[in-house]
């Protein structure tokens, strides 16, 4: 791999919108490796296994459900900094993690890192956005965070994080609240961010 391990962290309220990603990456030629770190997947997947997650690593054999996307691994409470995954990705252009909630997020040592967040109106949900950005912002390195969901939740976050935060995180912060199709947006942009996080010129 001569490119960074390359880790979409996704925090999204709807299930499904992690899985929309996957697809509108796989239409602009990624395939994806999705982690369900929630334990979101239906009771009967088949990617579900005997072995948990842990013990899968241990033996070097993943239980995974071939996708069209690429594919999906039941993988309930799994950290997005645990250090196997650096080698679990070499069949997969990126690990596309449905993550949890902030206080536990730590990113893997080493990969390119993209938050995904959806905001909402509500105020747990621009808290938990912040307390995100915030995170990744303290801890340099190359990075940047996609915004969707309410358009004005989205425009609170990158203030605070113009007000706040360090310059030049915030512009590695982006929105596609506006967009006609938000997840083929953020997924052109992922796409084309090979040369480092603030994407095209």
């Amino acid at each position: 791999r001569l490119q960074p391990l390359r880790a979409i962290h996704c925090f999204f309220d709807a299930a499904d919108f992690t899985v929309r990603l996957a697809d509108a990456l796989h239409r602009r030629g990624w395939m994806s490796l999705l982690i369900d770190t929630r334990g979101r997947a239906p009771a009967d997947s088949p990617a579900r296994s005997l072995f948990d997650w842990r013990q899968q690593i241990a033996r070097g054999q993943l239980h995974t459900l071939p996708m069209s996307y690429g594919s999906r691994w039941h993988a309930p409470g799994l950290r997005g900094d645990e250090l196997a995954l650096a080698g679990l990705a070499q069949e997969h252009d990126c690990l596309l993690l449905d993550a949890g909630h902030a206080p536990a997020w730590t990113p893997l040592p080493g990969a390119a890192h993209t938050l995904v967040i959806e905001a909402t109106a509500t105020q747990a949900s621009l808290l938990h956005g912040y307390a995100l950005l915030k995170t990744l912002s303290a801890l340099g390195g190359a990075a940047s965070v996609g915004l969707l969901g309410d358009a004005g939740a989205c425009d609170r976050l990158q203030a605070a994080c113009a007000q706040f935060l360090d310059p030049a995180f915030c512009r590695a912060v982006y929105s596609v609240a506006d967009e006609v199709d938000a997840f083929a947006a953020l997924a052109a942009r992922m796409t084309s961010e090979e040369n480092g996080p603030d994407g095209p010129q």
